[in-house]
């Protein structure tokens, strides 16, 4: 009814709308609720706009029927991707068109040298599909993790390396685009061309009109290519119009940077540049920015693939973090840094550039030794200096203020007077902690700073402060406005101020051309009001500790289960600020009840608490973590039960077995078909509050086990977890329990085994926790630890825990007084040294847990798994499975969600696959179509007892494990 309700008071011609697009697209795919709205309407930028009607699209006949129907009825629309631009361009009050979660087709062709795509698809997952090729995309923005290839070629988005020669503008091919009429376009098709000329010729004519008028006028040709010798992204490509002669070129050229304001990009062909293997990177010290800057012209032309500077400022902000160079803090006022990188396809090549570099930049005097360095985690330690300035700028602001980061480009021959230039209007203007960086090979420089935007007088200052940038970086040096963010909402009322009126009024007559009724993203780089960047600003409120430092960029949203079931976690912060600004204002009583009871489903009960987002989040906001705090806020006043189940744990388990025992007698006795039937009957009939049955829900096992004293070289505590002592593998499945798998692979590897007291007692407390009872999981984690350490003989020995979501839990816990071992890391440290493998033929499939993510343990679960198997694979597109403990018995919708990417991730001839977590193995195997065990029960099926045991090899201190790889599972 409250769906209906939404429809209802909608304004008229989007009633309509609806009810048109209703009848060709499904329900569910046509958002009007106010939750929603609000939460898709934001993007990384310091703008917001709410839609009045979001559309989730997935095919180009669906955007042609929108953009027909939009036009008929003269409603603006504007097409969104990730929502990670930085500019406002991505945002609406009138219709919303989501690409996100549709449009992935992906194509690899002709060895890798080109990749076809559709807009929703990420940029790494691009260069994950070509990194077998040794390709890449020629784009590489700093969004790349979390950015779509549509929001790449629209915005004309660069990065670090591309520069001016490998962005979209150079290497696209070719389009299938939609026009604001509905019309079709395929630039590689030339009958889709010539239908293109007859269906719209005054769209042809126009813009060979606007050709030769260009080519007429020496000055004003010479100027645009003046123009784009550096980064610009100030306005449309007006380069097409002299770089091509075909008018169908030039309307492919034009897209590209035209942030969605004259068509629809469905299809994107790239020619791709060559990924060198070979790299190396140095961090070298100057005494002032034009030290820097004349070092920077050197190496201009010289084998460098990225030189980023950073200014005194930026490097304070991230001199005390870990892991930094010590050189940082000794640093003079007003010095500055140069990051460098050199790549190359050979070891041999890469020394001979190395020395090349190093000899251009001699006569430039630098504070220290430049050291150039092949290591690739030590290089790695060099750039995470560059990836932390942006974080350390936002979790040091003030709660309530904006980070804006800002983005111009100037000549190279003049970076150095515009850094020290731009660095002198941020302290007249009262920004002196912004801190400065960028691409010094551009000229291309990033300023952020944090303007508080509830303030009128801060408003103000801000608008005064943009209009003296912008005089000086177009006036003074002739320089881009925007190098690489794109125009947006901020930049549009200066466009006319960097082109001149000539140039501009060309840009006018562009988008007059392709969008005449001006309903493409209107106010997006045309913008006739000089103040339209001063208004729509998002507000930021406080609301909560944990997630008040969100800068809402979007980079979290590709690592949540949940992100296309309902809310992502950026976007349930940005719901939680709006309850948080009700809250305080009381102006709208009912739109803070709407939001707070649908919050309750689409933000709470859904979100799968795995903290994966924070492993992508510049500054490591845990999402999971305060939807865990408003769990402990609902159940404040009735822990009563949950106290009851810490105190009699062992009769929990009990029940556990008793209800596992039934389902699976009564699976015995109605066979799969009426049992599947039974529970979703039942579950329906209980309004959702009985758990889903499915064919992997295990049966109930009761582990007996007893220590070992052989006097073995090695003793281990080896500690249960309660999900390990109640589920047992699922019927039909032969393969052994998880306790009985370690049991036999440490009784293999010659070592005694040790338990603690009381085992059915025992519970690390994570079931608690998620369900939002701290008080009752501490309570749980402290007994457990007492008992572990008296195991352990107060710490000496190892423990080893056969789940790896307890084991991470307790290692945190603990703050490392015991040596935890989630059990894969166990294995590859202690066990595979000392045993025997024959690996078995044909893939297998790897799951690493959310928690062996965060553990940085990635490399540690494939090496063990390719040591046990001749091929393994780890699922493209597949992270968390969303099962979160026991969500997916009550919530399956979260699970089928999150592993919706699962089979057809999987090899055909794949029979099997592994993960960690009991649990976490249940979800997979019920979509997955095969069956999912803990990685043990492989490893303990291909290991055997050498003749003589050898002792374990260290692989780092006790408690440890060996430089621990941070990536994450594709």
């Amino acid at each position: 009814m409250a769906e209906r309700k939404d429809i209802r008071t909608l304004p008229g011609p989007y009633r309509r709308l609806h009810d048109i697009l209703a009848v060709h697209l499904p329900g569910d795919r046509i958002i009007a609720d106010p939750l929603r709205c609000l939460a898709f309407g934001t993007d990384a930028s310091f703008y917001r706009l709410i839609p009045k009607l979001v559309v989730q699209l997935r095919s180009a006949d669906e955007v042609a029927r929108l953009l027909s129907e939009t036009g008929a009825l003269g409603l603006p629309v504007t097409f969104r991707a990730a929502g990670t631009s930085l500019s406002g361009q991505s945002i609406s009050d009138s219709v919303l068109a989501l690409v996100a979660g549709g449009f992935r087709g992906l194509s690899v062709l002709d060895g890798g040298t080109r990749v076809v795509c559709e807009p929703g698809v990420i940029g790494a997952d691009v260069n994950l599909a070509l990194a077998p090729y040794g390709r890449k995309l020629g784009p590489d923005p700093a969004s790349i993790g979390a950015c779509m290839v549509g929001g790449i070629a629209a915005n004309n988005s660069s990065g670090m390396c591309c520069g001016t020669a490998q962005n979209t503008y150079r290497t696209v091919e070719s389009m299938k685009v939609v026009l604001a009429d509905g019309t079709a376009l395929d630039t590689a098709d030339p009958e889709s061309r010539a239908r293109l000329a007859s269906a719209r010729p005054e769209l042809v004519r126009g813009l060979a009109e606007i050709r030769d008028e260009i080519r007429a006028d020496p000055a004003l040709r010479a100027r645009i290519a003046e123009k784009f010798r550096i980064k610009n992204t100030t306005g449309y490509a007006l380069n097409a119009f002299v770089d091509f002669e075909d008018p169908i070129d030039i309307l492919l050229h034009l897209l590209v940077g035209s942030e969605g304001t004259l068509a629809f990009i469905a299809e994107i062909t790239y020619r791709t540049v060559e990924e060198q293997p070979h790299k190396a990177s140095a961090l070298a010290f100057f005494p002032d920015i034009g030290e820097a800057a004349r070092a920077t012209q050197l190496l201009a032309g010289g084998p460098v693939a990225a030189v980023e500077l950073m200014d005194r400022a930026s490097l304070r902000a991230v001199e005390g973090k870990p892991g930094m160079p010590p050189e940082l803090r000794g640093l003079v006022e007003g010095a500055a840094a140069l990051l460098i990188e050199t790549r190359a396809g050979s070891a041999a090549a890469l020394e001979e550039q190395i020395a090349a570099c190093q000899l251009r930049m001699a006569p430039v005097p630098a504070l220290y030794p430049v050291r150039f360095t092949p290591v690739k985690a030590e290089y790695e330690r060099l750039w995470d200096v560059r990836r932390g300035l942006f974080p350390a700028v936002g979790a040091a602001r003030r709660v309530g203020t904006t980070v804006v980061i800002e983005d111009v480009a100037f000549p190279i021959a003049r970076m150095a007077e515009g850094t020290l230039d731009l660095r002198r209007l941020l302290g007249e203007h009262g920004y002196g902690d912004a801190i400065i960086f960028g691409h010094a090979l551009d000229g291309n420089l990033h300023f952020v700073f944090t303007p508080d935007f509830g303030d009128v007088e801060e408003v103000t200052r801000y608008a005064r402060f943009m209009d003296d940038v912008c005089q000086m970086v177009a006036r003074k040096y002739d320089g881009s406005l925007k190098a690489e963010h794109g125009t947006g909402r901020n930049i549009a009322p200066y466009v006319e101020l960097e082109w001149g009126a000539k140039a501009y009024g060309l840009m006018r007559r562009v988008k007059a051309l392709f969008d005449p009724g001006t309903l493409l993203n209107p106010g997006v780089i045309i913008n006739g009001d000089p103040g339209a960047h001063l208004k729509a600003l998002k507000p930021l409120p406080r609301a909560h500790p944990i997630i008040d430092r969100c800068i809402e960029c979007g980079f979290c949203e590709p690592r949540c289960p949940s992100r296309e079931l309902t809310t992502t976690p950026r976007q349930r912060i940005v719901v939680q600020r709006e309850i948080a600004r009700l809250r305080v204002t009381a102006e709208d009583p009912e739109r803070l009840r709407r939001l707070e009871a649908d919050y309750a489903y689409m933000g709470e009960e859904t979100c799968a608490t795995d903290g994966l987002c924070a492993t992508a989040c510049p500054v490591a906001i845990d999402t999971g973590a305060h939807t865990k705090w408003l769990r402990a806020q609902r159940h404040a006043e009735d822990g009563a039960a949950a106290t009851a189940a810490a105190e009699h744990f062992a009769v929990v388990g009990s029940v556990a077995r008793a209800a596992l025992g039934v389902a699976n007698a009564a699976h015995a006795v109605l066979g799969t078909t009426a049992m599947s039937a039974l529970a979703r009957g039942a579950r329906r009939a209980s309004l959702g509050r009985l758990p889903l049955w499915s064919t992997a829900m295990p049966r109930p096992v009761r582990p007996r086990l007893a220590p070992t004293a052989t006097g073995a070289d090695l003793r281990v505590v080896y500690f249960p977890s309660c999900v390990a002592r109640t589920m047992g593998p699922a019927r039909g499945d032969e393969a052994p329990p998880v306790y009985a798998a370690l049991s036999s692979l440490l009784a293999k590897a010659r070592c005694d085994v040790v338990f603690p007291d009381r085992m059915e007692d025992l519970c690390c407390g994570m079931p608690f926790e998620s369900k939002g009872f701290p008080a009752q999981a501490e309570r749980k984690g402290r007994e457990l630890e007492a008992a572990l350490l008296a195991a352990s003989e107060g710490g000496e020995l190892p423990i080893l825990f056969d789940t790896s979501p307890c084991a991470y839990r307790m290692k945190h816990l603990v703050a490392g007084s015991l040596a935890i071992f989630d059990p894969v890391e166990f294995i590859d440290r202690f066990l595979l040294p000392r045993l025997s493998l024959a690996r078995e033929p044909g893939p297998v499939a790897l799951h690493v847990t959310c928690s062996a993510v965060k553990a940085g343990l990635s490399e540690t679960y494939r090496r063990v798994a390719a040591a046990c198997a001749e091929r393994v694979v780890v699922p493209a597109g597949v992270g968390c499975c969303g099962f979160a403990g026991d969500r997916g018995f009550t919530h399956p919708e979260l699970n089928a969600s999150a592993l919706a990417a699962l089979p057809a991730a999987l090899p055909p001839e794949c029979r099997a696959g592994y993960s960690s977590s009991r649990t976490c193995e249940i979800g997979l195997s019920a979509h997955a179509g095969v069956p999912y065990r803990s990685l043990a029960v492989l490893v303990d099926r291909c290991a055997s007892t050498p003749s003589a045991a050898r002792l374990p090899e260290a692989r780092g201190p006790l408690g440890t494990a060996a430089a621990p790889s941070e990536e994450t599972p594709s």
